[in-house]
């Protein structure tokens, strides 16, 4: 590996680090609250390392959201084109939302739990609409599969916006209560599994004709 390699890297790995910071310090103690500077002292940096990659915490915010909704994004595509009937990828993509929801949790509350509003300012930046664009994009990923379930036969709705609409609430409920609350120990909670596999089960018997209704339960 040659030295503008390493060094290309290396700053893609402190970038990485620098939102990693950022994700936890923003969940953990609120946007308003965390500054660059609180960021830089979290990586042990100085902050003028992060004015080197972000402007400032606006910019660095919709980046992060922005390689969320990518990432996400991705996952479900790929879903998509490898499932071998259009239930199975609905229900593949489904599961992938949940578990990278539980993977990521602070990328994740971040970017679909934040109730952070940009200024009038940010709201017109290039980052704030990519942002925009790219979450917008991922959703599709849900009505595109639901589309192709329904022109296949498989599934029975009338209004497509609306269900899907409706899952990715349920699903979003799913998993930011996983996050957020699995560990409780003053709640019995059930094997977290068998939680996603049955709310799987009640999303696609839900929208599901008589002939092709799912088992409720898993033993």
């Amino acid at each position: 590996m040659g030295i503008s390699e390493r060094r290309a890297r290396d700053k893609e790995a402190l970038r990485s680090r620098i939102l990693d910071a950022a994700s936890q310090l923003f969940v953990e103690e609120g946007i308003p609250n965390v500054s660059l500077r609180k960021i830089a002292e979290k990586i042990e940096y100085s902050p003028a390392t992060i004015y080197l990659y972000f402007r400032d915490k606006n910019q660095l915010l919709f980046s992060l959201c922005t390689e969320t909704f990518s990432t996400l994004k991705a996952e479900l595509e790929q879903l998509q084109h490898t499932s071998n009937d259009p239930v199975s990828g609905l229900r593949a993509g489904l599961k992938a939302y949940i578990e990278f929801g539980l993977a990521h949790p602070h990328h994740y509350m971040l970017t679909f739990g934040s109730s952070h509003t940009p200024d009038a300012t940010a709201a017109e930046s290039p980052e704030f609409a990519e942002t925009n664009a790219i979450g917008l994009a991922t959703f599709d990923c849900l009505r595109q599969s639901l589309r192709m379930c329904r022109e296949a036969g498989c599934v029975q709705f009338d209004d497509l916006e609306t269900i899907a609409q409706t899952i990715w609430t349920f699903i979003h409920g799913a998993t930011s209560l996983l996050i957020l609350y699995h560990k409780d120990a003053h709640f019995p909670w059930v094997e977290k599994e068998r939680i996603i596999e049955t709310g799987l089960d009640l999303i696609i018997r839900g929208i599901s004709p008589p002939p092709h209704l799912a088992p409720l339960s898993r033993n």
